[in-house]
Parts: C-alpha cells; sequence; structure tokens
C-alpha cells in the first residue's frame, strides 16, 4: 500500500467531543514526484484513523470528503474511560495533537488499474485510487523545506497561524488547484460522450460551477503573474559581503531529519541489497520504510535509475543527491589518517601542478658593482585518477535493518573497513606506484632510520632532516602508533609535570607539531610536511554489493589467486559483500617531504615518581 503525506492542516478543534476537522491531502507534487488527484480517490467512510500507520493501533475513526481543494476529513477519537493499553494510546496520539507534536497527515492508499497517469514533467498523476486508512504522522518537512502552517491547538483556544507563502508558490497552488478542477470537467464531459447522451442537469450545474472558478483562477493568476514581474523588476540583489575577517556571515538555513548523519547512504546500499539491486523495488522499499524520516533515500535511488556514472561530471553526477555521500565522506574524512593531517596541498585530478625545486642565489652587491643574475628551478606533477576499494562483509540479517542500532552498526562497519584502507595504501613503505592503478605510499621510496629508546632524540633527528633540507619545520606532522603515542603521555619532567603535554592516546599537539596515531603505523614513526604532500580527493564514494561472489577473507589479498587461496562463498554462509570505491591519489611534492623510523618501540618510563626522586637526588 502507497502513502501520500501533507501537512496537517487543522481547520477546528473540538476539545469536548476531541474531535478535529482539517485538510489530509492537496493535489500538489509531492516528494515522491507524485500528484495524487483527489477527483479520481474512492474510498468508504467512515476510514479507519491510525497512528504512524500502524494497522494494529487504530485510534479513531474519520470521514473523508472530496473538494476542489483536496481531500478534508472529520476524524474523532473516542473517550475511553476503563484503563488499558488502548486508552493510554488514544490519549498519547490526542496530546501529541493538541501540543503541535504531530505535524502531518497521510492517507493510505493503493493504486487501481489504470490509475497512473505519466506527466511529461516526469511526475506521475494519480487518477484512480482506493483509500484505505488516514494517518497521524510525524513529518520533518515537506520537499523544499518550507514551513507553511503552525498550528496552536490548545485546549481552551483555536487559533490557525499561517506564515505568509512566497508569490511563486501562490502562483504554483493555484495552478494545482486549476490541473484539479479541469481534470474534474473532462471526467464529466468525457462520461457524457462515451454514453452518447447530453449531460444530466446536476452534472451540467457541476460543471458549470467547475467553469465559474477556472475562470476566476485564470483571471488571478494573470494578475499574480504580473505582480511578481514588478517584484522581479524592483528586486535589489544582497551586497556581497567584504572578504574580511571581521565580515558578517549570512547563515544558510536547511531543515534536515533528526537521524545520525550517514544514515541516508547506508540505508540508501542496504535498501538495494535487500531488492538485490531492482532499483524500482529498492525506491518502493525505501518509501515504504523511511519516507517520514528520510526521503531523500527514495530520490537518491530514482535518480540512480538514469544512465551513466556517477563520476561523470557532466552527465548522471548532477542527477544524484550528492548530499546522501557527503554527509558519509563527513563521516569517514576524521576516521582515516588523511582526514586528520592539517595543511595537505589539495589539487584537482590530472592537472599539472608546478612544485619549486631550487631556489635563487642572492649576495652581497657593492656601489657601482654588477646584481647577480638567478633562477629559479620548477618541476611540475600530476595526479591521475585512481580508487581506493575495500570490502565490508555483513550478515543478510543486519543488512535488513531491523532496527536503529544495526544501521549504526552498518554505518560503523563501512566507515572502518575504508578507513583501515586507506590508512594502510597511504603510509606502508610496501605500496608501490602501479600505473593506472594505485599511487605509491607516500613512506615507499622515503628517507629513513633505525628508532632508538629516546623519543626526544628520535624525534629530533626527524626535524633536523626537514632543516637540512631547507623545508620549513612548521607544521610538520608525526604519525605514529597508539602505543608509541602513549609512552610519550608517561614521560614526566623532575617536577612530575608532563614532558609532552597536549599529546594523548589518540595524538594531539605539541610546539606547533602535530601528532595523530593510527595501527597502521607499526613499529613505524612516520613524520610529513603537509605542504609538500599533494592530496586530490573526488569527495564521493561509490557502493556496489553482491550476495553470490566468492571473496578471499583477507584484507591483503593474493594476485593472482593460487592454489592456496581460500574462498568463501557469500551465497553459502548468507553474507553479503559491500564494495566501496573512493577517487582518491596523492603524491610526494618534494623527495624530502617525509622521513620515518623503523622498530619504534619507545619504552615508558618507571614511573613519575621514580622521576621525582631522581631529581631530588640530583640536587641532594
Amino acid at each position: 500500500m502507497d502513502r501520500a503525506y501533507s501537512l496537517l492542516e487543522v481547520k477546528a478543534v473540538d476539545s469536548a467531543a476531541r474531535r478535529i476537522r482539517g485538510i489530509a491531502s492537496t493535489p500538489e507534487l509531492d516528494r515522491a514526484g507524485d500528484i495524487f488527484d483527489p477527483a479520481g480517490a474512492t474510498f468508504k467512510n467512515p476510514v479507519p484513523l491510525l497512528f504512524h500507520h500502524n494497522a494494529e493501533q487504530p485510534i479513531g475513526t474519520a470521514y473523508l470528503t472530496v473538494t476542489p481543494d483536496g481531500i478534508t476529513f472529520e476524524a474523532t477519537f473516542p473517550q475511553i474511560d476503563e484503563p488499558g493499553p488502548l486508552k493510554a494510546r488514544i490519549d498519547d496520539a490526542w496530546q501529541c495533537l493538541k501540543a503541535g507534536v504531530i505535524s502531518g497527515a497521510s492517507i493510505g492508499y493503493r493504486i487501481l488499474q489504470g490509475g497512473v497517469e505519466q506527466l511529461k514533467s516526469g511526475a506521475r498523476r494519480l487518477t484512480k485510487t482506493e483509500i484505505c486508512e488516514l494517518s497521524l504522522v510525524t513529518i520533518p518537512a515537506n520537499a523544499n523545506a518550507t514551513i507553511r502552517l503552525v498550528k496552536s491547538l490548545a485546549a481552551a483556544r483555536r487559533t490557525e497561524t499561517r506564515m505568509k507563502p512566497t508569490i511563486s508558490e501562490h502562483i504554483q497552488n493555484l495552478e494545482n488547484k486549476r490541473a484539479a478542477l479541469a481534470a474534474t470537467m473532462t471526467e464529466i464531459m468525457e462520461g457524457a460522450a462515451g454514453e452518447g447522451k447530453t449531460l444530466e442537469a446536476e452534472q451540467a450545474t457541476e460543471h458549470d460551477g467547475l467553469a465559474l472558478q477556472v475562470k476566476s483562477i485564470d483571471a488571478d493568476l494573470g494578475r499574480w503573474r504580473e505582480h511578481e514581474k514588478l517584484q522581479i523588476q524592483s528586486a535589489v540583489a544582497v551586497p556581497a559581503p567584504p572578504v574580511t575577517r571581521t565580515s558578517p556571515v549570512y547563515p544558510s538555513i536547511s531543515v534536515k531529519a533528526n537521524v545520525p548523519l550517514g544514515t541516508a547512504f547506508v540505508r540508501a546500499a542496504c535498501a538495494q541489497l535487500v531488492c538485490k539491486g531492482n532499483v524500482r523495488d529498492a525506491v518502493d522499499y525505501a518509501e515504504k520504510r523511511w519516507s517520514d524520516s528520510t526521503p531523500e533515500v527514495a530520490l537518491y535511488l530514482k535518480a540512480a535509475v538514469a544512465p551513466g556514472t556517477i563520476t561523470d561530471a557532466t552527465w548522471a553526477s548532477p542527477l544524484v543527491n550528492q548530499n546522501i555521500s557527503n554527509e558519509f565522506i563527513e563521516l569517514l574524512r576524521p576516521a582515516t589518517i588523511l582526514g586528520k593531517i592539517p595543511g595537505l596541498r589539495n589539487v584537482p585530478f590530472n592537472t599539472k601542478v608546478p612544485t619549486q625545486t631550487a631556489g635563487g642565489t642572492y649576495g652581497w652587491v657593492g656601489e657601482s658593482k654588477p646584481k647577480p643574475v638567478t633562477k629559479l628551478a620548477f618541476s611540475s606533477t600530476s595526479l591521475g585518477i585512481s580508487k581506493a576499494a575495500g570490502i565490508i562483509v555483513l550478515t543478510k540479517e543486519l543488512v535488513m535493518l531491523s532496527n536503529p542500532s544495526a544501521e549504526a552498526l552498518v554505518r560503523a562497519d563501512m566507515i572502518a573497513g575504508i578507513a583501515q584502507f586507506l590508512d594502510s595504501q597511504f603510509i606502508d613503505p610496501a605500496v608501490a606506484a602501479v600505473a593506472g592503478v594505485n599511487p605509491a605510499s607516500i613512506t615507499n621510496g622515503a628517507p629513513t632510520a633505525a628508532a632508538t629508546t629516546n623519543p626526544i632524540a628520535d624525534i629530533m633527528s626527524l626535524i633536523n632532516h626537514f632543516a637540512t633540507n631547507n623545508i620549513a619545520v612548521g607544521g610538520v606532522t608525526f604519525i605514529m602508533s597508539a602505543a608509541n603515542a602513549l609512552s610519550l603521555t608517561f614521560r614526566t619532567n623532575l617536577d612530575g609535570s608532563p614532558e609532552f603535554p597536549g599529546v594523548t592516546v589518540n595524538g594531539g599537539s605539541y610546539k606547533g607539531l602535530t601528532f595523530i596515531t593510527s595501527q597502521a603505523a607499526g613499529g613505524n614513526v612516520i613524520a610529513l610536511q603537509p605542504a609538500l604532500v599533494l592530496y586530490a580527493d573526488d569527495g564521493g564514494v561509490s557502493i556496489d554489493a553482491s550476495q553470490e561472489a566468492s571473496l578471499q577473507m583477507d584484507s591483503a589479498p593474493a594476485s593472482p589467486a593460487d592454489a592456496t587461496t581460500v574462498f568463501v562463498s557469500l551465497w553459502q554462509t548468507n553474507t553479503i559483500g559491500l564494495r566501496a570505491e573512493r577517487f582518491i591519489n596523492w603524491a610526494k611534492a618534494n623527495a624530502n617531504a617525509v622521513k620515518y623510523l623503523t622498530a619504534t618501540a619507545w619504552p615508558a618510563p618507571t614511573g613519575a615518581s621514580a622521576d621525582v626522586a631522581t631529581g631530588r637526588a640530583a640536587k641532594g
């Protein structure tokens, strides 16, 4: 059964009788791209009044009436005196309604045969439907994030406050109303033509009344369009703020569902999995499960029906709601080393970037003496398009998303899997460049040295590397394991104060230096100057899925596979593989931009008390 949503427009509230009257549906384009024609709706009064479309939780009955403006209703909440679940449920729904917590009405309907008319705009006009129930629901916002109506339903007073619509919205509402009236007129005339009869008196009266309304709307539309032209001609552009540090910033207001970031992206991927890649079924699945909390999932899946690739900037990409993948990227970036390093030099793909390799020669010049002629040395680097990928295997039961905690687990697994892959590729010295496939890690071919047991001496040796090669020390970032970072936190001065304040097991900063922790570092401690590391990022993640593939369950799969390779069948184990791909690349702009230590295992001191005691003995 399909559903149509609208903002709950309450006309009257009778607190004593627990009765409300209002509009349940209007002939306007909804978020799913459908226009619900009230004239083509059939129903049998009274219809059940439900709470959030739960057929097992009725809260009353409703009588529906079809009008040119939409479908109006009068609903009654029964008075239950006997304590029990029914009384509690009805009282709860009534309190939500009076407090304004319930902001939406939704009709549950099914489309009858021949009841869909495909419009040139791509929308569907539903001309023949059967309404099965009316529900009170909580809708965060309509498709264009505009709050059209704010209501106060206090028991002692009955007020209704409307926010003034824009001129364009008013014109659109009039056009929708006119379309509904014209459709009814056409139905009356075609009905008489099919039977070969003249209009009966009642039909003629109804048709003439509708014609008068259409004529009145046409005149009104002309006036509003002229008024809109005058407004456009007299409009004054909002001045852009001057580019200064103290300049005001005009805020951007958006309305979003109250769900964790990345939820919409995970739901889109899992809807395709549940429906085995059938996009139309996935759209229906998303609309039925999540239309009241994340309606953008269905829109995202509908856009994917068009041919093309998500990475094609001139074709399919504009059809895709990028907000879904952007949310996931915002979660992924802080989870990876790349997302934690400040100051990386972000460049576009396939674009030559100049880098300076040598400076000029300068010297003192006496009076009337010739000045030396010098030159600079440059080279250029281009980052081609490459993609990093990872596969996360989940059980089919988990992907079915039985509850919000399962969604959170799927989201966390996807982020962790991609982050682990990227971190390893970014700093593993064994990762060499493969033309057309992947970049070399930043440590591949970089200068290296063996670590000592003295972290101060080791850190200074890395710093001296940059100073010796005439590379700025400011902003240098260190990447190390959590264990090595923890050993730094245990080190104290003679007075018991921390030797590295600001550094924790999760990283931190100290004296202008940045410390990042990652288990991918292992025994290596990597120092890099971010300004000399080029970084290209498409900013999107594509997700593919399979239930029939056989995988090597290994973070470093053998390539090519040999006789010893063990494959696991996803079909046999009732699991699903999610393959995440992200277009990303990096390169060092200077061969000395990175240096790392090997076999680092800094020992933790015996404790602050031992250091303090040693200091006292030395003073004595």
